[in-house]
């Protein structure tokens, strides 16, 4: 393997890295502060806003070291539509049944979107740069 290559697969999982991370705090956080019975629009409004928060400081911690693009993009969706999630799940009370279980979901939220996010790229990418005869 060469240089190039061997930085290529850690920013991959850079970027898998923080993705979990950043779901798995902002379902933390979410769930601390959103409890049962919170109005739904509250609380998905609280998730945002706390999912954001948490973007933001991640995202501004990892993009010395990923990049912007691939450190904040992601990083506003998982926040945002992450924190929105969790805010709407655990005020119908439909939420993970402990404070592991629901930092794990936030993790593979946080991981999917990122693979969602890489593949789209991938595609993307594949439809531009085809040879031309």
């Amino acid at each position: 393997m060469n240089g190039k290559m061997i930085e290529e697969a850690l920013f991959a999982a850079g970027d898998y890295f923080g993705g979990a991370l950043l779901g798995g705090i902002t379902a933390a956080v979410v769930r601390g502060l959103v409890g049962p019975g919170t109005d739904m629009v509250v609380a998905m409004l609280y998730g945002m806003g706390i999912g954001m928060v948490v973007h933001l400081a991640i995202g501004l911690a990892l993009t010395p070291l990923l990049g912007m693009f691939h450190a904040m993009i992601p990083g506003s969706l998982i926040g945002m539509y992450g924190g929105m999630f969790f805010g709407m799940r655990d005020s119908m009370q439909t939420h993970a049944s402990s404070l592991h279980h629901a930092i794990g979901v936030g993790v593979a939220f946080g991981i999917v979107t990122i693979a969602s996010i890489k593949l789209y790229d991938c595609a993307l990418r594949s439809t531009t740069t085809k040879p031309t005869p």
